[in-house]
This record gives structure tokens, C-alpha cells and sequence, in this order.
């Protein structure tokens, strides 16, 4: 199953949801007046949306999220890599490595993730 595409200002929205769910809508409308200073209506067009997408469900006014964070994060990074590197992992590893002061320590736990342990 493809991970639905989550847009810029509804992944701040699933930041909150992953920390707080499960949440009533009404308390995740509050937060999200105080955190990204959106309306009410801006809040439940948001849930639906991302309740037709197949992101959210809001079920009995409780919302909760049928994709993961990680989901949502490795979705992201395959449509960078296709995109701006034509899916080489090499060419972003060292496009990322320019841009970035990793430390020696960041560098060794690279090496182990890219080495499976």
C-alpha cells in the first residue's frame, strides 16, 4: 500500500495528533489554535481531508492516525530521492554529507546502519 502524500502544514498537524492521540476532535481543535493558530473550521477541514486521504480517522469524535510517523517520514524521503537524486542513495548520502558537519561519532553510526548492525 502507498503511504498517502501529507502536505506541509498537515504534517505540523499530524505532529500534534502523533503526540496526543488518541484525542476528541474538539480538544486537537484547541491545540491546534494554540500551536498553528488555525481556526476551528481550518482544523475539521483538516481532519477531513486527511480522514479521505486515509491518513486520520475520526470515528465517535476521536481522531487517530492510521499512518505512522516513520510512515510518514520514509514516504517523504522516497519521494526526495526519486525526485532529486533519481533514487541513488549514493548521490544523496554525498550530497548530504557536503552540506552536513557530522562528527566522527555520527559518521561510525552511519557506517553501522549502513552495515546492518
Amino acid at each position: 500500500m502507498t503511504t498517502p502524500k501529507i502536505f506541509e502544514s498537515e504534517y505540523r498537524f499530524c505532529l500534534i495528533l502523533w503526540a496526543e492521540e488518541p484525542i476528541k476532535s474538539t480538544d486537537l481543535a484547541k491545540l491546534c489554535k494554540a500551536r498553528l493558530g488555525w481556526s476551528k473550521t481550518t482544523t475539521y477541514t483538516v481532519i477531513k481531508r486527511l480522514s479521505d486521504r486515509g491518513v486520520v480517522k475520526n470515528e465517535n469524535t476521536i481522531v487517530t492516525a492510521l499512518i505512522s510517523k516513520e510512515e510518514a517520514q520514509l514516504s517523504e524521503l522516497d519521494e526526495l530521492m526519486e525526485k532529486r537524486f533519481e533514487g541513488s542513495v549514493p548521490a544523496f548520502i554525498a550530497a548530504f554529507g557536503r552540506r552536513q558537519s557530522l562528527s566522527q561519532e555520527e559518521m561510525e553510526e552511519i557506517r553501522r546502519i549502513i552495515e546492518g548492525g
